[in-house]
């Protein structure tokens, strides 16, 4: 097929059939959009950007208002916006005690849980121990019970070991939470990596944990990845256990510190909506760390290949 450009029409010029044809337009490449199609996506990603990001948009709106019941008119909030309620989260209550409370917790768990879901799935994907099948099965049952039936044994068994109010004991207890779960997350990406990979270790005469930490983790990252924010979410946002194991107010983590603006009698909503927006600081800031693998290890270990 001839790709000269198409001569240009002139006024002096007859327009004949051959002439129209030379203006003919270019075929539609496989998988290229019509325009038509290309508007309607763009316009259903627009409308659901926008449905996801208002309800953000509108907590940010809230926290400036000065007025605990702005939130039942808010059209008056634009005539009075303010940073007051930011500046008394910070200086008039115990956030930062929740932020270190949070991010020792938080990180504790995230480095513990993927340290201990890793090697876990790594062993059930390459070692044939007996009972392995049965172990993660094990692991997948403890997620049947729901928190109700676990606080009082766990209360028992943190008393027993005085974790009760310590960073410690609520980090162990969220590790029991996201272990099971991780593991079967990495088991089924450590299956995508293929079993040469191992062999080659071993003929340069790598230990069985060498050949895991310098040629399976690099190449796990991804997976690593989505471990990691699972547990950081969870942890992040759990309340049950935090709210029942950490006793000080000083040691609330931000999950729980949130609901001391809400009481029996009052709710002090524009305080809570500054707090909020505060504690979304720390976890869009991890998300934006491990975004780039997400997509590929929450698809990697859906095929094993």
């Amino acid at each position: 097929m001839s790709t000269a450009t198409p001569p240009e029409i002139k006024a002096d010029r007859p327009v004949t059939p051959q002439v129209l044809a030379s203006f003919r337009l270019r075929p539609r490449r496989r998988g290229e959009n019509s325009l038509g199609t290309s508007l309607v996506s763009h316009a259903v990603l627009i409308v659901a950007s926008l449905i996801a990001l208002f309800p953000v948009a509108w907590l940010v709106f809230l926290s400036l208002g000065p007025d605990k019941d702005d939130y039942l008119h808010p059209g008056g909030i634009w005539g009075k916006m303010t940073f007051a309620n930011y500046t008394f989260v910070l200086q008039e209550t115990k956030f930062l005690d929740w932020l270190l409370t949070t991010m020792v917790v938080v990180l504790g768990t995230t480095l513990i849980g993927v340290i201990i879901s890793a090697t876990t799935g790594y062993a059930v994907s390459r070692m044939r121990f007996p009972g392995y099948r049965k172990f993660m099965w094990v692991l997948l049952v403890t997620q049947m019970f729901p928190v109700a039936v676990l606080m009082v044994p766990m209360y028992q068994i943190l008393s027993s070991l005085q974790l009760i109010d310590t960073y410690l004991g609520l980090i162990l207890v969220y590790c029991s939470t996201v272990v099971p779960y991780c593991a079967w997350l990495m088991k089924g990406y450590f299956d995508t990596i293929p079993f040469e990979i191992d062999e080659a270790g071993r003929v340069d005469g790598l230990s069985p944990f060498g050949t895991f930490t310098r040629l399976i983790l690099p190449l796990a990252r991804p997976g690593l990845a989505v471990a990691a924010f699972y547990t950081f979410l969870t942890a992040f946002g759990e309340v049950a256990f935090a709210s029942t194991f950490m006793l000080s107010d000083t040691k609330y983590t931000f999950a729980v510190g949130l609901q001391t603006f809400v009481s029996e009698h009052d709710a002090q909503r524009n305080l809570m909506a500054a707090t909020a927006v505060l504690i979304a600081i720390p976890a869009s800031a991890f998300f934006y760390l491990v975004q780039k693998n997400l997509v590929t290890g929450l698809t990697a270990g859906g095929t094993k290949g």
